[in-house]
């Protein structure tokens, strides 16, 4: 069963952001335009609710944050339900602890899904993600670093990426104004 999500990402500048929203409208196939405000509760698991331009969700990531594989479980509503998602969870006691919003350009290449995101108050990311089997996770990492080598794009490290997140998950709401 493919339900882990094996991904890379990389912090762009927005030169290269529109780059490669170039390269790709040249050589991928066009997925979709997303406009995405994705809430990040208070719990222990990675738990989010999302609303884009086509549907809400509530989906967790189990693992550490920007871990580069990590069990993914999600499930899907009418958009116009993100609301009571919302309600739901803080009439329980959870609380939302991010707010994050995006908007991404999503692209097929290779069997490869690549979104290129700009997001209010953090900054511009590529990610390259496949969903694998547990067996084939590390052969599927490999093949994505790859892609990133193709493309020129260092790596960040995982510790930049977790001080980003921390400073953004600090300032979100004086960054997003």
């Amino acid at each position: 069963m493919n339900n882990i999500e094996v991904e890379i990402r990389s912090f762009i500048s927005k030169e290269k952001y529109n780059e490669l929203i170039e390269f790709f409208k040249k050589n991928a196939e066009f997925i979709n335009e997303d406009y995405q405000e994705t809430y990040y509760f208070d719990t222990k698991e990675d738990l989010r609710i999302q609303k884009n331009n086509y549907f809400s969700k509530i989906w967790m990531k189990k693992g550490k944050m920007h871990d580069e594989q990590r069990e993914e479980i999600e499930i899907k509503f009418e958009k116009e339900d993100f609301e009571k998602l919302e309600k739901m969870f803080t009439s329980i006691g959870i609380n939302v602890n991010i707010k994050w919003f995006r908007t991404r350009h999503n692209y097929k290449w290779d069997d490869i899904v690549v979104s290129i995101d700009y997001t209010r108050g953090y900054g511009y990311i590529i990610e390259l993600e496949k969903m694998s089997t547990e067996e084939d996770k590390t052969k599927v990492l490999e093949e994505l670093k790859k892609h990133f080598e193709m493309l020129k794009i260092p790596l960040t490290s995982k510790e930049e990426f977790d001080n980003q997140f921390k400073n953004y998950k600090e300032n979100w709401k004086t960054l997003t104004i």
